[in-house]
């Protein structure tokens, strides 16, 4: 039994295996719950934010790897992973992608924190991007001799001096820019379709001119991966458009050649063992543990699963590796498996006390943080890994510090409905059901000088939550029945056959055996 197990889950150029790894037989689900906020006027002055939870927008994820190659040895296997959304109609109803939401203005709220924290790196951009005619108008002098004076020195706007004449006109400026570039914003909030803000994108940055179109430029070139130039030079910002389509991170997974209990576990992401996203143990870069790539990407997992024990995933999505682990038996339509989930150390057990300080990036000026930098309980700062002041949290910030919580009305955490889970196959790793969900977020507060933001009060605002991952469906269930339930009871009867066939012959042997022993010998006839 164990040898037909080990042969079954080894990845091998043309087996079952592997076309199954190549095209996973069945979509994954991928879910949408957008955090509508209906008092977006209010909390403009100042009020706290009331937020309704609308959704899921179901969309069928569909993976696709191009193989690149096998190592020598056919231990490791190379691909690009391609991933495919597709909107299901009839799982959203009664939802559609043209429901209008009111939504965090991710895109701006984004510029204005980084043009906050790093004003230095931003105007040194700006000023490398102003032709020659932008080179004569008073604002961009202005933001030269400003920059003479700050050169070198990261400063945020509290940190430069309120009676810098140069600032206040730059700052003049920017708050006059904002419109043409932002769409001429009423507030901090946008008002879209789903469509827009989860796919096709909001658009921004509409036929700027002067000063607009170097702070348009900026954007275009910061490379994050949710903003995208579009055909008439506009960009829009989207949570996910990008990742419909063509990938371009090049993985190295173990096939178990060798070692079947490494299956499809990660050995390399764009050619290196491990991430450069979070700090390091080191000043030397010795690698930390945040760091660490463990783990497979979730469509599987390690064969062999034992009641106890813990296994990793790795998200690309939010830059790092997760343990999951044991919970308890289960049966998913007549499958035996185990039940697996997140501890306390995913996001709510961070900082130097529970040695992964490596998570604190400290990249936030201004927001509701301890003393040594780190989020509170339940969140976990993105910025490095999204070039974005992204923070995320579990689903309605279940579990999150109440220094959170509190300043948000309409949150409403239940663990059922926003933990973390998978069923595994415990033979095989196949999922059964269950999967990742996660919320996104962003601080939402007051920058000096902004005038926008003037009267808006700090509050870590939720954006959207998601939840990917599978439910086997009938099709599935059958043929895993057929092909591994069914082979292991037949390996099992013949198991027992021969265990109970050997016993009943040693016992006859026995049998035999005191037999002969009892028997008296008569002596001979003389």
């Amino acid at each position: 039994m164990s040898m037909y197990l080990r042969e079954s889950v080894i990845i091998q150029d043309g087996s079952e295996q592997f076309k199954r790894f190549v095209n996973l037989p069945q979509p994954l689900n991928f879910k949408v719950y957008i955090f509508n906020v209906t008092n977006s006027d209010r909390i403009q002055q100042g009020a706290i934010p009331i937020v309704e939870e609308i959704g899921p927008y179901v969309y069928k994820q569909f993976r696709q790897k191009k193989v690149k190659h096998f190592s020598r040895d056919g231990s490791k296997i190379s691909y690009v992973q391609n991933v495919h959304f597709d909107f299901d109609a009839d799982a959203s109803a009664p939802y559609t992608q043209d429901d209008r939401i009111v939504a965090l203005n991710m895109h701006m709220n984004a510029f204005l924190q980084v043009f906050e924290r790093e004003i230095t790196d931003i105007f040194q951009g700006f000023a490398n991007r102003l032709n020659s005619r932008l080179n004569q108008t008073p604002g961009v002098r202005v933001l030269k001799r400003l920059m003479e004076r700050i050169r070198g020195k990261r400063k945020s706007v509290l940190q430069i001096s309120e009676n810098d004449p140069g600032l206040a006109l730059l700052l003049v400026h920017l708050n006059a820019n904002l419109k043409a570039v932002f769409n001429d914003p009423r507030s901090m909030f946008v008002s879209t379709s789903v469509r827009e803000y989860l796919f096709d994108g909001v658009r921004f940055c509409i036929n700027p001119q002067g000063i607009a179109k170097a702070i348009c430029n900026q954007i275009k070139e910061s490379g994050s991966k949710t903003i995208r130039e579009q055909s008439d030079g506009s960009l829009a910002f989207s949570f996910f458009g990008h990742k419909n389509g063509s990938g371009h991170e090049v993985y190295e997974v173990h096939t178990g050649k060798g070692d079947p209990m490494r299956v499809l576990e990660i050995q390399k992401l764009d050619d290196s063992h491990n991430l450069q996203v979070w700090l390091n143990a080191s000043s030397e870069g010795e690698t930390s543990v945040c760091n660490q790539i463990n783990g497979t990407d979730a469509s599987a997992y390690p064969p062999f699963r034992q009641r106890g024990d813990s296994m990793y995933i790795f998200s690309a999505d939010i830059c790092r590796s997760v343990q999951l682990f044991y919970q308890t038996d289960i049966q998913y339509q007549g499958i035996p498996g185990y039940r697996y989930s997140i501890g306390e150390n995913f996001i709510n057990d961070i900082g130097p006390e529970h040695d992964n300080e490596c998570f604190c990036v400290d990249k936030l000026a201004n927001v509701i943080k301890r003393k040594n930098g780190c989020l509170y309980a339940g969140a976990l700062d993105l910025t490095t890994c999204l070039d974005a002041p992204v923070i995320l949290t579990l689903p309605h910030m279940l579990g999150a510090s109440n220094e959170y919580r509190k300043m948000i009305r309409g949150l409403k955490p239940d663990a059922k409905k926003h933990q973390t889970f998978v069923d595994v196959q415990s033979l095989t790793g196949t999922p059964l059901q269950g999967g990742k969900r996660v919320q996104f977020n962003m601080f939402l507060k007051s920058i000096n000088r902004i005038g926008i933001t003037e009267n808006l009060p700090t509050v870590l605002m939720p954006a959207i939550w998601v939840e990917e991952g599978i439910q086997l469906n009938g099709e599935m269930v059958a043929f895993f029945k057929k092909k591994l339930i069914n082979t292991l009871k037949t390996l099992n009867i013949v198991h027992w056959a021969t265990l109970c066939g050997g016993i009943g012959v040693a016992v006859m042997c026995l049998i035999y055996y005191i037999y002969q022993r009892g028997r008296v010998v008569e002596p001979p006839v003389k």
